[in-house]
């Protein structure tokens, strides 16, 4: 019997339709790897994207040349533009402003590879560091008031270059979908007094059948009203709103987590195309006791159809605690090569 699931935190209901489960082995992988004869993220191609806004580099080594090991650049195709004021107006009943943001590309390493899990954790720290970098920097402009960091992997989940990057966008409004979570966290803090997903975690780590990993600073969940199949989210265990308020530490033991959730991934359903976002708390606001940061992680297994696009419900085939049970069950082991990690699916199935 399938089931209806809300999401404690906006409210949104959840379709757990069983009945209509596949094994993992069984989704249609779209090709995440697509063959490439140029790319312009390579060491030694810097000349191809727009000048470096912020590297980590070898000390002596020149700005825009090789010797870098994270670059940030602005996108060559910007959604949004620094330069300019918002000039906000109304026409009528409808409001507009001027399209004015930051739009930059964080290319993790200097070499040809395709995923967060080709990185070793040292190379992983940095992009994460530079995350927290960017989104310190940005903040100071007061015309910006939201940093969203996303990762796109493969042509199905919308990525346009296989080597792995990320992007960060910064808009002078709340996008909806944090408002909305910001909302319900709010009416949950005000009518309990405590932060909605430090009781998820608390959950989640009692009941222990929804979760992926579990280490000293983070958690790894697929949550209980899942929107897609292996949904998977990081949470802090620690409150924090922000996440550029993520210490040395904090990176070191989220890099662990996140790299070894990608490969779990990766390695149980055959490189699927995925995408991760970082739920962070709005630049003009201070530490919230409401609001918990946190990495969403959507691998590309299903499509909305009419009725997700009519309803706003998802239909998600596959339960999230066999979903975390099949995750749990792969082992992942680097040590034969950082570009090339030796990966074992377990028995388990769903």
């Amino acid at each position: 019997m399938p089931d209806l699931r809300k999401d404690p935190i906006v409210g949104r209901w959840v379709i757990i339709a069983k009945n209509r489960a596949k094994r993992p082995q069984e989704f249609s992988v779209l090709p995440s790897r697509p063959d490439i004869t140029f790319c312009p993220f390579c060491e030694g191609q810097e000349d191809k994207t727009p000048g470096e806004i912020i590297a980590y580099r070898r000390e002596g080594s020149q700005p825009n040349g090789k010797d870098w090991r994270v670059r940030v650049v602005p996108n060559k195709f910007p959604a949004l533009k620094v330069e300019g004021e918002l000039s906000k107006k109304g026409e009528g009943i409808y409001d507009m402003m001027e399209g004015v943001g930051a739009h930059e590309v964080i290319i993790e390493t200097p070499d040809h590879v395709v995923s967060t899990s080709d990185l070793s954790e040292e190379q992983l720290c940095e992009v994460l560091w530079v995350y927290r970098d960017r989104l310190v920097d940005l903040k100071k402009d007061r015309r910006l008031v939201y940093g969203m960091i996303f990762k796109n992997v493969g042509a199905a989940a919308g990525a346009s270059l296989e080597h792995t990057h990320s992007q960060l966008i910064v808009t002078p409004i709340v996008p909806i979908n944090v408002s909305e979570e910001m909302a319900g966290s709010l009416e949950f803090y005000n009518y309990r007094g405590r932060c909605i997903c430090c009781d998820m975690i608390q959950r989640e780590l009692a009941v222990e059948d929804r979760i992926v990993m579990d280490t000293p600073g983070f958690i790894a969940f697929c949550p209980f009203a899942s929107r897609f199949p292996f949904e998977t989210w990081i949470l802090p265990k620690a409150h924090s709103s922000h996440y550029e308020n993520i210490q040395k530490n904090g990176v070191e033991d989220l890099a662990n987590t996140l790299r070894h959730v990608i490969a779990k991934i990766e390695a149980a359903l055959d490189q699927p195309a995925y995408n991760y976002i970082i739920h962070t708390g709005p630049f003009d606001t201070e530490e919230l006791g409401h609001y918990h940061w946190h990495i969403e992680i959507m691998p590309s297994l299903t499509r909305p159809a009419g009725f997700e696009w009519g309803t706003g419900f998802y239909i998600n085939p596959v339960p999230p605690s066999e979903a975390a049970a099949f995750l749990r069950e792969v082992e992942v082991d680097f040590r034969e090569s950082r570009n090339n990690p030796t990966r074992r699916a377990g028995q388990g199935g769903v």
